[in-house]
């Protein structure tokens, strides 16, 4: 007798007899989580990361915002296979090259050729076997990843591995009133665009920088509470029309965000080339991710001179004095006797800050 006909014979037994069949159905099993999440990776619409034995899925581009978190940007996927996480730290856990991605010095991928690259410079989703001169082959196998001996990557690597000079502890006690916004974690994955900063001359000089760019950030915003310039009726004045580039989020996109008040249409277009970073088309970026916030705060920290004649690195690292750092951010709007209550507000929190880090503040403290 066939199975099928004895199936049938004991299906009409059992309604016969008044008797309830119950099948239970295998439950579907979880699926496997998805690599962890990072603070420092950049997830893009459609990217997953698991956390706390969950998986999510990106919305929209996002940085350094912890799944699930107040802001709706990561959906959850519901529970991932427990034990099934892999670890970042894996040997050769590494994402895969995306043509859609930004990718910022010190990223590892996996090209589709199986191989591993490493970005030397920020780049915009450049080909890691065309592109050379942002990428170079790197060695990944049992035991740590190693990166290539030498050259920009190497020497960057060298120059972070180290502790920032500010504890989060230090921070928090800078800042006790700061909006959450504003994460040491994403300050600390800032310093990777810059490595030099608070990060030359001596342990005093290290510490005296990163106070004097800490204390222009606790004026400029308010002691973080601001992350956007709150005058809202100067948003259209920030618009350069006349620039090449023009203004292609808006009239009124290039108000002031940031540590350092990031403004003017010519400022995001900098910065964003300077970090990788579609800013001038999407100047929102500053606004919704720390660590983009801080990055464009040290961008203007190292590299502009603003209304001064050095940028406000340079005159830490070189004697200038805080004064000097001052001018370089609000030149003679603040300096030459013309605003003395800002530049004592300043001047008090840099006193206040290096106090905390125990050091001096050093001569020439005024403009």
């Amino acid at each position: 007798m066939s199975k099928l006909r004895t199936l049938a014979i004991l299906l009409s037994l059992a309604v016969a007899g008044g008797l309830v069949l119950v099948v239970q159905s295998t439950p579907a099993s979880a699926t496997s989580c998805a690599k962890s999440w990072q603070s420092s990776t950049v997830y893009w619409e459609g990217d997953q990361a698991s956390r706390n034995g969950r998986n999510y899925k990106a919305k929209w581009w996002t940085q350094n915002e912890v799944p699930p978190g107040s802001n709706p940007v990561w959906q959850d996927r519901g529970v991932c296979k427990s034990g099934k996480t892999r670890s970042a730290s894996s040997d050769c856990d590494y994402p895969n090259w995306a043509d859609r991605a930004w990718y910022t010095t010190g990223t590892v991928v996996r090209y589709t050729d199986g191989k591993f690259y490493i970005a030397e410079h920020d780049n915009p989703r450049y080909d890691p076997i065309i592109s050379t001169w942002y990428w170079d082959p790197y060695t990944c196998g049992s035991g740590t990843p190693t990166p290539p001996a030498d050259g920009p990557t190497a020497r960057s690597l060298a120059k972070t591995s180290g502790k920032f000079v500010v504890s989060e502890a230090q921070f928090n006690r800078m800042f006790p009133g700061r909006k959450s916004f504003y994460t040491y974690s994403g300050l600390i994955a800032a310093l990777s665009a810059y490595p030099e900063f608070s990060n030359t001359g001596d342990g005093n000089r290290q510490r005296q920088e990163a106070a004097a760019f800490l204390a222009n950030v606790y004026h400029e915003t308010g002691g973080l509470a601001h992350v956007v310039e709150q005058n809202t009726s100067k948003y259209s004045n920030y618009c350069d029309s006349g620039q090449p580039y023009g203004c292609p989020a808006g009239q009124a996109a290039y108000y002031g965000r940031g540590p350092i008040q990031l403004s003017w249409n010519s400022n995001y277009n900098a910065a964003g080339k300077a970090l990788g970073l579609p800013l001038l088309s999407q100047p929102w970026l500053v606004q919704n991710n720390p660590s983009v916030a801080w990055k464009t705060g040290i961008w203007y920290w190292m590299t502009q001179n603003g209304p001064g004649s050095t940028t406000a690195h340079n005159a830490m690292v070189n004697g200038a004095g805080f004064g000097a750092t001052v001018r370089s951010i609000n030149g003679s709007r603040e300096c030459n006797g013309r605003g003395s209550a800002q530049v004592n507000s300043r001047v008090n929190s840099y006193k206040k800050f290096v106090g905390i880090l125990g050091v001096s503040p050093g001569n020439n403290l005024y403009c």
